[in-house]
């Protein structure tokens, strides 16, 4: 949030009477003092005497400006301006004004007028800044906020504002200077302290950004924002109880849409269906259209089983800027129309695993008559060219002409997937049959008589959840005990590095150099015997093409898995083995390790 100078300070022209000029004194000295309902009886009545007095209807258009009655106060400042269009301090109150009311190009004409009339005006350089910042441009802006700057030091807004421009360019070491040269003119600002936490945020210094929202707070106990920020930070380091505690204070404080949501997504983390479900509903109730709310709620239904309501929801998910993002011009999107004899673009989205999920809808789709081409991250390639019913697979910009296209995973809600009626005609992925053999050239060399199994133990670090989905690799070490198993490492990423602490049985079997690609890691997961895996896209990969897969899933888990079942409709040679206590994987590896020594698969 940007900050724009405050209402520019008040002087009087000369007194048409002098009873004028004591009640436009007794008024300015009411306001400045912040007592506007002592203040306005006094404007009204010197506007009585002399409705055409410009200062005092700039002055009464401030006060109604600082009471939210911005229309109001656009008539005032706009009447007073006819009067006298040389007040450059009128001119840039107009902009906040026209500002406030969401009149982006009338708030900059306004600046730009006070600034034509007054070219050292910091405050209209601050905010003509915040406009230019509004639409999204920042090194104009950043421009505007120095040249405040250089007119006026101590201007604390311009230093907020010139930083949080900087910030959202990711620029954060210069966002942090910014937000202390704010600091070193008032240390109890409580706004500095919170936009430092977010530029500490976004460079990963999470104690540093905890300590920022915590002094914001001391500083302001009814700061929402900042109970919000630091929430979502404790929540993404896992601690979701303190992340519902300070979702619980903003609530209280805005019961708005966003922070409703915040609530409930802690709620459901912590496993709280029951209560995080009335959170969306309540935010959706003032804002029907909010799509953070209807995904919520959407992954609830999903999660219990409500197929029907889920997908009718889940369609519901899209902010304005993702969908615009995958969107393809000047082509209808489709919501169910008959395919016969149409040409149809499949635009994948979200992660690789809900690609390997949802591509089993291409051959749907393909049934129901039309000619499906793929539109997919470039790393699925060539894998997906060979999923029945695709007729062309690719990735970029698409071409092409088309009659719909639709984000895979709309499809459910296209075509009324219930339970009963996902289509688990599995295996739909196929992987390169030469490759294959080599694969299986290679994996044979840990001898015939032993089962292979392949090894994942972390998923990415950017998903919201992987602290307690993903695991370290240290708490599957009971299973390398196990004599008749041969490992075979799967795991990509930053997580690998475990392997070289591992034991010698995880390994032993260690291609992961080797594997460039889904389509290489395809061909080796088809010389094994079984994937275990935590909730990542190489299980989904894993399951799609048709191998046995044990799915490790924290307490916490996914709303495609489900609630307490050890099976998936999704795919039918996949087992689930949940916790029970959230981070606890003790239990989970215990009874994987039976079912090994039980020779299962």
């Amino acid at each position: 949030m940007e900050h724009q100078s405050h209402p520019d300070s008040a002087s009087t022209n000369a007194p048409s009477s002098a009873y004028l000029a004591s009640l436009i004194e007794a008024a300015l000295e009411a306001h400045q003092a912040g007592r506007l309902d002592a203040a306005e009886p006094f404007y009204r009545e010197a506007l009585a005497l002399d409705p055409t007095h410009s200062k005092t209807l700039h002055y009464f258009g401030v006060l109604q400006h600082q009471r939210g009655n911005h229309a109001f106060a656009a008539e005032l400042m706009s009447d007073a301006l006819k009067l006298d269009r040389t007040d450059a301090a009128c001119w840039s109150n107009r902009g906040l004004v026209a500002a406030a009311l969401g009149h982006r190009k009338e708030a900059m004409i306004c600046y730009d007028q006070a600034l034509q009339l007054q070219p050292d005006f910091a405050d209209a350089r601050n905010n003509f800044g915040v406009a230019l910042q509004a639409q999204g441009s920042f090194e104009v802006a950043i421009e505007q906020y120095r040249l405040a700057l250089a007119v006026n030091p101590s201007l604390i807004d311009a230093h907020l504002n010139l930083g949080t421009a900087l910030n959202k360019l990711g620029r954060y070491e210069e966002a942090l200077a910014c937000y202390q040269n704010a600091l070193s003119l008032n240390p109890h600002s409580a706004e500095a302290h919170f936009y430092a936490g977010n530029a500490h945020n976004a460079q990963g210094d999470h104690a540093a950004a905890i300590a920022s929202f915590e002094r914001a707070l001391a500083l302001r106990g009814d700061y929402a924002e900042a109970h919000i920020n630091l929430g979502s930070l404790i929540g993404k380091l896992g601690n979701y109880a303190g992340a519902e505690s300070q979702y619980r204070r903003a609530v209280a404080l805005k019961p708005n849409p966003t922070n409703l949501v915040c609530l409930g997504g802690s709620l459901g983390a912590q496993g709280r269906l029951d209560e995080e479900e009335g959170f969306y509903r309540h935010a959706l109730a003032l804002d029907p259209n909010y799509a953070d709310a209807h995904q919520g709620l959407a992954w609830l239904l999903l999660k219990r089983g409500d197929y029907k309501q889920g997908w009718a929801e889940f369609a519901k998910r899209w902010r304005k800027s993702e969908y615009e993002a995958i969107a393809v011009p000047g082509v209808a999107e489709w919501h169910g129309e008959p395919l016969d004899g149409r040409r149809l673009l499949l635009v994948g989205e979200q992660g690789f695993g809900d690609h390997f999920q949802f591509l089993r809808y291409a051959r749907v789709l393909e049934q129901l008559g039309a000619t499906v081409d793929l539109c997919v991250r470039e790393p699925l390639q060539p894998l997906v060219e060979r999923i029945p019913g695709v007729h062309r697979a690719f990735s970029g910009k698409p071409e092409g002409q088309y009659d719909f296209w639709v984000p895979m995973m709309s499809v459910p809600s296209c075509v009324g997937t219930e339970l009963s009626t996902i289509p688990v005609d599995v295996p739909y992925m196929f992987a390169d049959q030469a490759k294959i053999k080599i694969w299986r050239k290679r994996a044979d060399s840990a001898g015939k008589a032993k089962r292979k199994v392949g090894l994942v133990w972390s998923g990415s670090p950017t998903f919201g959840n992987d602290r307690y989905r993903s695991m370290a690799l240290v708490a599957l070490s009971p299973l390398s005990e196990l004599n008749d198993v041969a490992w075979y490492a799967l795991q990509k990423g930053a997580a690998h590095a475990q392997l070289a602490d591992a034991p010698e049985a995880f390994r032993a079997h260690d291609f992961t150099a080797d594997l460039n690609s889904f389509d290489d890691t395809a061909a080796l997961i088809m010389a094994l015997d079984l994937v275990i895996a935590v909730d990542t896209g190489v299980a989904h990969l894993a399951a799609a093409l048709g191998k046995p897969v044990w799915v490790l899933l924290p307490a916490n888990s996914d709303w495609r898995w489900l609630e307490e079942r050890s099976d998936s409709p999704w795919y039918p040679a996949m087992k689930l083995f949940r916790q029970t206590t959230l981070g606890d994987w003790a239990p989970v590896v215990e009874r994987v390790s039976e079912e090994l020594r039980g020779g299962s698969l």
